[in-house]
């Protein structure tokens, strides 16, 4: 089993880094949010409901 790489707003990062908003699909998004956090930190609330946070290497 592997980790899960999309977040929906209120859940806990799992690892210090940057993260990216997404649609849901997977697919990219126009102007995404693009976060700072520590592992523990609560993600913020998206754009619309029909996006995830899912982590990035670089920002």
């Amino acid at each position: 089993m592997g980790q899960n790489h999309q977040f929906k707003a209120g859940k806990k990062a799992p690892n210090n880094g940057f993260y990216i908003e997404m649609g849901d699909s997977g697919s990219d998004v126009t102007n995404p949010k693009k976060i700072k956090l520590k592992a523990g930190d609560p993600f913020p609330e998206n754009s619309n409901d029909d996006r995830v946070w899912t982590y990035v290497r670089k920002p």
